[in-house]
């Protein structure tokens, strides 16, 4: 079974972030949702002004604000282009 996902988020200015995870939060339109590794694939539409959560390998969890974007998961994944974010905690 796959136990870490990729996780990273990049934003037209720069990537503003790139670890490897355990457990990612995404702010998706429809409702915040977990991702697991091996998680189903799918794409979903960010919520503007939610936020992303990333917790690494260390266990520690790294937050952000995103704006309009998209989030795609794979079961090995998560990459989010968001229209701009910003790092609310580390």
């Amino acid at each position: 079974m796959i136990e870490m996902l990729k996780f990273t988020l990049l934003t037209p200015a720069q990537q503003m972030a790139e670890t490897v995870a355990t457990y990612v939060t995404v702010a998706g339109e429809a409702g915040d949702f977990g991702v697991l590794p091996g998680h189903m694939p799918l794409v979903s539409t960010l919520r503007p002004g939610g936020t992303v959560s990333v917790t690494s390998q260390e266990g520690k969890t790294e937050t952000f604000t995103v704006s309009a974007g998209v989030a795609e998961i794979s079961p090995t994944s998560v990459v989010i282009l968001a229209e701009s974010a910003e790092r609310v905690s580390a």
